[in-house]
C-alpha cells in the first residue's frame, strides 16, 4: 500500500461541537470517502476509534479500514476522543499519517459540557422527553460527568499544544462561527483540506448546501438545576480562560446559558 497517509483527514473533536455535521457534509464531497460502518467496532462510518478502542487490532487493520478504493479520495476519521491522546500516541499517529490534515472544532467549554451531560442523560433515561427529566446535582450527575470525560474533552489548550507539536498546521475552528455561517465555515475547512467547492458541478454543490443546512445530531434539552449548572460553570472556568489566553478563542455561548438560567 503506497498511500502517504493511513488517514488523510483527522477531526479530533470537540465532542458536541458539530463534528457529526462536518462528517455528514464532507461525506457528500466527491474528494472524500468514509470507511464502512462496522458498529460497534467503529462508531458508524464516522469514528474509527483506532487509537482508543481498536489499537490492539494493529496498523494493518486500520490501514485496510481507512483505505479508499480510489486513491485520489481523502479518507476521514472523525473521533473526538483523539483530542486527548497522549504525546506518544500522537507521535505514532504522525508516523502512520504524516501529511494528515487535522481539524479541531472548539465550543464554549460550559455549553459543550451541558450538551455532553444532556447526551449521557438521554442514554441513561432511555430517551426520556425534556418534560420527563430534570438534571440535578446528585451522585448520578457526578457519575455522568466522569463518564463523559468532561475534563479531558474540555482541556483545549493542553490538547492543542500536544497535537500542534506533531501537526503544526492543524486547523482550529470556533463552533460559534461555524454555527452562525455553516457554508462559510465549510469553505474555510475545504480550503484547508485542498478540496475545491467552486469547481464542483451544480448538483454536488446543491447536495452539500442541503447537508450544510441540517442539524445532524441534537440532544434533548433537559433542564438543569441551578446547582448542576453552576457546578459545570466552575468545572469549565479554567478551560475557558486558557482558550482565551492561549488560543485567542472567545466564546459567548456559555455566558448566554448562565444569563438564561437553568
Amino acid at each position: 500500500m503506497s498511500r502517504e497517509n493511513v488517514t488523510d483527514i483527522l477531526c479530533i473533536g470537540a465532542q458536541r461541537a458539530m463534528t457529526s455535521w462536518l462528517h455528514h457534509v464532507l461525506a457528500a464531497h466527491p474528494g472524500c470517502v468514509s470507511f464502512p460502518n462496522f458498529e460497534p467496532v467503529t462508531s458508524t462510518s464516522k469514528e474509527a476509534h483506532y487509537w482508543d478502542w481498536n489499537h490492539q487490532r494493529g496498523r494493518d487493520w486500520y490501514r485496510v479500514l481507512m483505505r479508499p478504493l480510489d486513491d485520489h479520495r481523502l479518507s476521514m476519521d472523525f473521533t473526538p476522543e483523539y483530542a486527548f491522546l497522549r504525546t506518544e500516541q500522537i507521535a505514532e499517529c504522525q508516523q502512520l499519517s504524516p501529511g494528515a490534515k487535522v481539524i479541531y472544532i472548539l465550543r464554549d467549554p460550559l455549553a459543550r459540557a451541558v450538551s455532553a451531560i444532556r447526551m449521557h442523560t438521554l442514554w441513561a433515561t432511555n430517551n426520556a422527553g425534556a418534560d420527563q427529566h430534570r438534571i440535578g446535582f446528585d451522585t448520578s450527575f457526578l457519575e455522568r460527568c466522569k463518564a463523559a470525560r468532561l475534563w479531558e474533552h474540555g482541556a483545549y489548550a493542553a490538547n492543542v499544544a500536544r497535537w500542534r507539536h506533531h501537526y503544526p498546521d492543524m486547523l482550529l475552528i470556533n463552533y460559534e462561527d461555524l454555527r452562525a455561517d455553516p457554508w462559510a465555515g465549510l469553505g474555510k475547512i475545504c480550503t484547508h483540506l485542498g478540496l475545491g467547492l467552486d469547481a464542483l458541478d451544480e448538483a454536488t454543490r446543491e447536495t452539500l448546501a442541503v447537508r450544510a443546512a441540517r442539524h445532524v445530531w441534537t440532544v434533548t434539552p433537559y433542564p438543569l438545576t441551578p446547582d448542576a449548572l453552576h457546578f459545570l460553570h466552575g468545572a469549565t472556568w479554567n478551560d475557558r480562560e486558557a482558550a482565551l489566553n492561549d488560543l485567542s478563542l472567545r466564546f459567548t455561548e456559555g455566558a448566554a446559558l448562565l444569563e438564561a438560567g437553568p
